[in-house]
């Protein structure tokens, strides 16, 4: 839990009574490999932080292989389908484990309570929607004038350790291609 704290304090400074208040709603669950962590059709109650493991988001297909992997939350991350948190409606895809994976998290309705009750809620909310917007905005950028190359090798420098946890067929649907062109790829830069 405290890497919460540290990660809150790189932005606003958190008083004790303030950490106190968020952290008793704050609520740990593990989630084993390959779990459903939010299904198709579900509303998300929780915004979570990853204390250690890998989570994506995929919007399932009939045939698995043709799922679509649309993102990837690594450890000390916050993780939500955020847009189902905000509006309170039901999402068209699906959170999965990748990886075991440890998060603490806050429901919507405690999350209210920290905004009302302490100083920096606001804060701290905001600065978490913007976080979470900055990884949705550098993506759709990253497909709209990356070439698949760049954007695997952007992943692959940003998360050299993490990449390697994550199977090469959810990497080329991550980048925009089939397994066999991420393979031509590596091939070329290796």
């Amino acid at each position: 839990m405290i890497h919460i704290r540290e990660y809150i304090e790189q932005t606003v400074a958190i008083s004790d009574k303030d950490w106190q208040l968020f952290s008793s709603k704050l609520e740990n669950k593990i989630f084993k490999k390959k779990t459903i962590i939010l299904d198709l059709g579900e509303t998300e109650n929780y915004i979570s932080f990853i204390d250690s493991g890998i989570a994506r988001f995929v919007i399932p297909k009939e045939e698995e292989e043709k799922d679509i992997t649309f993102g990837f939350c690594f450890k000390n991350e916050f993780v939500s389908a955020y847009d189902s948190f905000l509006t309170r409606k039901p999402f068209l895809y699906q959170l999965q484990a990748l990886t075991n994976i440890s998060v603490w998290r806050i429901s919507y309705e405690d999350l209210q309570e920290v905004y009302q009750k302490t100083k920096v809620g606001n804060q701290i909310g905001r600065m978490s929607s913007e976080r979470l917007f900055l990884i949705k905005s550098k993506r759709e950028q990253s497909l709209l004038n990356e070439s698949a190359e760049t954007r695997y090798l952007n992943l692959f420098t940003q998360r050299p350790k993490l990449i390697k946890e994550i199977p090469l067929k959810y990497i080329a649907s991550y980048i925009g291609v089939t397994p066999q062109a991420l393979s031509r790829i590596r091939k070329r830069i290796s």
